[in-house]
C-alpha cells in the first residue's frame, strides 16, 4: 500500500519527505534535486513549517515544487505563539509566499500553546473556507489534547496528528494510534530515523535490522520504516537531503514485512512504560 486515504478523501504517500534542517544542507542545489527526485520516486507527502530555517526550508521547497506543484501534498505548520486567529491567517499566508503557492494540501498546529484551542480552530476554519488550505490537523497532540480538540470540532474535522515515533521511541502505541484510528485521523510519523539514534550496525539491534533486510533486498532503513507504517493509519515523514538517501526512502514504499519479521523488530526494540507525557523534539 503506497498510498494513504485521509477523512477528506484525498491520498498522500505512504513515505513522505520531511524537511526539518533541509534549509542546512551543504548544497542546496542538490537538496532541491533530492525533493524532486522523491517526487519522481512516489513520495508525494512533503512536509514542511514556518519555524524550519525560519521559513528557509520553505522558500528551498518552493523552487523545488515550481511547475510540480500539483504532483505533491503539501503541508506546513504554525508556531503555537501564531496560532491568535489573525496571526494564524497572517502566518499560513506568508508561508504560501515562500512555497510560491496559493494553497496547503494540509496545515497544522505544529504544538499546544496558550491560546484557546477555539480560536485556533476558527482560524483554520476560515483558511478552508478560503481555499487557503484543504485541511488542517495538529502535531504533538496527546490524547487528552486530542479529546479535548476533538470535544470542538466533532468528527470529520482533524486531518492528521504528527508526532515523534521511531524504533526506540513507541508510546504512541500505547493508545495515541488506536484513538487516531477510532476517529479517522492519520497518524504522521516525524523522525522515523530517531534523532542521531538509528541503531549501529554493529550493534544486536542492528544486526537484526540488516539480516531482515537481507531476506527482502532492502535496507535496514527501509525496514525500520516500514515497521513504522505497518498500521494502514501510520505514515513518515524522513527527511532526505541526497538523491541516494531519498531512493532509499522510496524503496520502503513497496515493502510489507512479515508478522514474524514484525514480532522479531518489536522485542529488539521493546514497547517502553509509558512516561507520562508525549515524547517530542
Amino acid at each position: 500500500m503506497k498510498q494513504v486515504q485521509l477523512l477528506f478523501k484525498k491520498t498522500l504517500s505512504r513515505i513522505g519527505q520531511g524537511s526539518w534542517y533541509l534549509d542546512s544542507a551543504a548544497d542546496s542545489a542538490q537538496a532541491i534535486r533530492a525533493v524532486q527526485t522523491g517526487l519522481d520516486a512516489g513520495l508525494t507527502h512533503i512536509d514542511t513549517a514556518e519555524m524550519y530555517g525560519d521559513g528557509m526550508a520553505e522558500t528551498l521547497l518552493g523552487e523545488a515544487l515550481l511547475g510540480r506543484r500539483d504532483e505533491a501534498f503539501l503541508v506546513s505548520k504554525v508556531l503555537p505563539s501564531n496560532a491568535r486567529y489573525d496571526t494564524t491567517i497572517a502566518a499560513c499566508e506568508q508561508s504560501l509566499r515562500r512555497l510560491q503557492t496559493d494553497y496547503l494540501d494540509s496545515y497544522l498546529l505544529h504544538w499546544r500553546g496558550q491560546v484557546p484551542l477555539e480560536e485556533t480552530v476558527e482560524a483554520m476554519e476560515m483558511l478552508q473556507q478560503s481555499g487557503k488550505i484543504r485541511s488542517w490537523g495538529v502535531s504533538n497532540f496527546d490524547v487528552d489534547d486530542l479529546i479535548e480538540l476533538h470535544a470542538i470540532t466533532g468528527d470529520g474535522k482533524i486531518a492528521c496528528n504528527q508526532v515523534l515515533y521511531h524504533l526506540e521511541e513507541r508510546t504512541i502505541e500505547h493508545e495515541l494510534i488506536d484513538w487516531c484510528v477510532a476517529h479517522d485521523i492519520t497518524v504522521v510519523a516525524y523522525s522515523p530515523f530517531g534523532h542521531a539514534q538509528f541503531p549501529l550496525e554493529s550493534s544486536a539491534e542492528g544486526q537484526l535490522l540488516r539480516d531482515i533486510a537481507q531476506q527482502y533486498d532492502a535496507s535496514a532503513r527501509q525496514v525500520a520504516l516500514a515497521f513504522l507504517c505497518r498500521s494502514k493509519n501510520v505514515v513518515a515523514i524522513p527527511k532526505a537531503s541526497t538523491m541516494r538517501h531519498v531512493l532509499d526512502n522510496a524503496g520502503a514504499l513497496d515493502l510489507h514485512l512479515s508478522q514474524d519479521d514484525i514480532a522479531r523488530i518489536a522485542a529488539a526494540f521493546p514497547l517502553q512504560p509509558h512516561p507520562g507525557y508525549l515524547p517530542m523534539i
